[in-house]
């Protein structure tokens, strides 16, 4: 098995865990404030990987830590981003217009990498495309909510470029430690800013639920998904990450399939559901064909 099926293959686990996490997390959304549960999430996975990478974390330098800190603020941006524009979008609209940033990826690499997508992989992201349209569609007329959620698609697609310019030439262990440690840094700054302007300071409880919740999301979403993304990324391109990354919503689908939310309810499965999981996994197996001597040229 070459390096690169490797990594695409871990790539692919991570959004089986992200997919899981949305119902999870969609189960706490009442409970307590977005920013104070990124802050708490993103600060469990740094100390898991402060104790997972800890031999690894010698020599840190200046240099790396400004890389891993543009990193960790488009990835804190990305979803800060993501929670404002969901106060005036759809959660469907918002999973549409976030997984544009497949389409981004390719189209940015190309100025900033000099990196020309392969044929097979720009079928895979017109597919991939078209079922993330069919998985969760664009729904009412383009509000600041789509606006602010767009911003968020380019901090997500430039979050994975700049992993990979990073990659090639910096210790990955380190990238992906102070991408996330940073993240969770802003998060907590965010956290402190808005309590302290607040008139009234909104107290956040932590019950069984939540502990669980920003545990299971801390360790597997956050320390393992960043983690593992950040070192895949060395063995393979930008393009085949951003395509593999649209599994998630997949993943989310099947997860709302099966796993009840507050209520004991779950989702049905329909047609515009099957059809958008089938063209996004589709992508993805397109990409892995090997198409020799075939390039894009752009």
């Amino acid at each position: 098995m070459s390096k690169q099926l490797k990594a695409d293959l871990s790539l692919f686990s991570i959004t089986i865990i992200w997919g899981s996490s949305f119902i999870v997390m969609k189960n706490i959304s009442d409970d307590i404030p977005a920013y104070a549960y990124l802050a708490m999430r993103f600060l469990v996975a740094s100390i898991i990987l402060a104790l997972i990478f800890n031999k690894n974390l010698k020599g840190i330098n200046f240099s790396g830590i400004m890389r891993g800190l543009l990193i960790g603020l488009l990835l804190y941006a990305g979803m800060m981003l993501q929670v404002l524009g969901l106060k005036t979008t759809t959660a469907s609209n918002s999973a549409f217009i976030t997984g544009l940033n497949v389409i981004m990826v390719p189209i940015i690499s190309v100025f900033l990498l000099k990196k020309r997508p392969p044929l097979n992989a720009v079928i895979g992201v017109i597919l991939a495309a078209l079922g993330l349209f069919f998985l969760t569609g664009f729904q009412g007329n383009w509000v600041i909510g789509d606006t602010l959620t767009l911003m968020c698609a380019v901090c997500f697609a430039l979050q994975i470029i700049f992993i990979d310019k990073f990659a090639s030439d910096m210790d990955i262990y380190h990238l992906a430690f102070i991408q996330v440690t940073s993240a969770a840094v802003f998060y907590l700054i965010t956290w402190a800013g808005i309590e302290f302007a607040s008139a009234d300071p909104t107290p956040v409880v932590l019950d069984s639920k939540i502990i669980f919740t920003i545990l299971y999301t801390g360790a597997f979403g956050t320390a393992f998904g960043y983690g593992v993304q950040t070192i895949a990324q060395k063995y393979t391109t930008p393009t085949r990450t951003a395509l593999i990354l649209t599994c998630e919503p997949v993943f989310g689908a099947i997860f709302a399939l099966i796993v009840p939310d507050i209520y004991g309810n779950t989702e049905t499965l329909t047609i515009k559901t099957f059809i958008g999981c089938l063209l996004i996994l589709s992508g993805m197996i397109v990409t892995e064909l090997n198409f020799r001597n075939r390039s894009l040229q752009l």
